[in-house]
């Protein structure tokens, strides 16, 4: 038996990019998380450490972030993690992961 499952709560990072595969729409985004800074019992500084996801949305769910998801959105988002890897113009291997998104909640709008 295996797990993939990622679940995270963040704020957006960029208005979601809207494109079609086929007649399909994805969304992509950037989502923040954030730890925050703490001090240690042997009174270590720990300073606060952000994350940057990278997170698409098919279907249905990329219509809803079309429509209501911008940057600044608190999000609640429930995926699995995908790795893809490509050759760019000049043949350099890239690889990057990504947050498939499977359900998700907004919890606030942007101030």
């Amino acid at each position: 038996m295996s797990v993939n499952k990622v679940i995270l709560v963040g704020n957006v990072g960029r208005d979601p990019e809207i494109r079609y595969v086929e007649t399909r729409p994805v969304a992509s985004f950037s989502l923040a998380t954030t730890e925050r800074a703490y001090t240690t019992s042997s009174g270590a500084q720990i300073p606060e450490r952000t994350e940057w996801h990278n997170i698409v949305m098919w279907d249905r769910a990329a219509e809803t972030a079309e429509k209501y998801i911008r940057k600044g959105t608190k999000l609640y988002i429930e995926g699995k993690l995908r790795t893809r890897t490509w050759e760019d113009r000049n043949t350099i291997k890239r690889t990057v992961t990504e947050i498939y998104v499977e359900a998700f909640d907004i919890l606030s709008r942007p101030q």
